[in-house]
């Protein structure tokens, strides 16, 4: 039998933050966090929710969003011949992080306590062991529940733009999956739609490379009260449409909500999901859950990853 996870106000505080750690909950040496609840056993039953194998993806071109965002830049592209027959391509400037994306758990550090677990070591100093390889070997994969709060807001606010900043609360998760008729499980795979994606395709150039240089949009509240839901569901990952998970920008009184679930938490993150197409194919039949797969880059020692995610149906 599976030791029960703890509740989080049963989780140890660091002190001088007013911020509760899960360090140990998964092991002394961990580096999966909440990927460790991805376990065969409901991996085979989420993958007994597939009745029609619809695959739709959920990843975002690699080019978009352009101009990219958070001070990244844009790669290039190189087409080469090999020889008369065979060609081959090549990416300069890459960035991994740059369109749909994993946070792996050493993208965030909790201040001078350190990355997930404690660890002390810089990752620009050398590996600290929580690479997005790790979640590459493992794999991400599991009951996948899109929690459309970008239609449930515009159905009850016709002036809604996902492209302001609007911070939803953890009551408006507990609205929204109460409306879809969903019951969280142990190991789902949040997919929190606010609707940024359509937002921002809507953009035409100009007005893109406007936001890249201050971009703003709904994302989830940074309070203790986000982290405490989440916690006590126990999702093994929580991905979202919006480029930062949380809203953006955020509140320097309240947090970091990154601060409150990847590095102390353990909290596989996802950012800049594509969940347009995932969204009418729920909202034509009702069936709010479906098998998600993710395979991230095995990239040693990487910080983050392209999202390389399918829902399948």
């Amino acid at each position: 039998m599976t030791t029960p996870l703890p509740d989080y106000d049963q989780l140890e505080e660091i002190p001088d933050l007013g911020v509760r750690h899960a360090w140990g909950v998964f092991g002394d040496d961990d580096r999966l966090g909440s990927i460790n609840l991805v376990t065969p056993e409901r991996v085979a039953r989420a993958a007994a929710l597939v009745t029609t194998g619809e695959m739709i993806s959920l990843d975002l071109p690699l080019d978009v969003p352009s101009p990219a965002l958070f001070g990244r830049g844009s790669y290039a592209h190189h087409v080469v011949a090999l020889n008369r027959n065979e060609m081959d391509d090549h990416l300069d400037g890459f960035h991994p992080q740059g369109s749909t994306q994993w946070d792996a758990l050493s993208h965030v550090r909790c201040r001078e306590h350190g990355y997930w677990g404690g660890r002390l070591q810089d990752p620009t100093e050398g590996p600290n062991g929580l690479g997005i390889d790790h979640w590459a070997r493992h794999g991400i994969a599991g009951r996948g529940v899109l929690i459309d709060v970008g239609g449930w807001l515009a159905a009850n606010d016709p002036a809604y733009d996902a492209l302001v900043p609007r911070a939803i609360t953890a009551d408006e998760l507990r609205l929204v999956l109460a409306a879809q008729d969903v019951e969280p499980q142990t190991g789902d795979v949040w997919c929190v739609r606010t609707g940024w994606v359509d937002a921002y395709m809507r953009l035409g150039t100009a007005d893109r490379e406007s936001y890249a240089t201050a971009p703003s949009s709904a994302g989830l509240y940074a309070d203790e009260e986000m982290a405490r839901t989440l916690w006590n569901a126990h999702p093994a990952a929580l991905c979202c449409d919006n480029p930062a998970v949380e809203v953006i920008p955020g509140d320097p009184s309240v947090g970091s909500l990154h601060r409150r679930l990847i590095p102390t938490l353990g909290l596989a993150l996802g950012e800049m999901f594509d969940f347009e197409g995932l969204a009418r194919a729920c909202r034509a039949d009702g069936r709010w859950t479906f098998f998600f797969v993710a395979v991230p880059l095995n990239l040693p020692n990487g910080l983050g990853s392209p999202g390389n995610a399918v829902a399948i149906r």
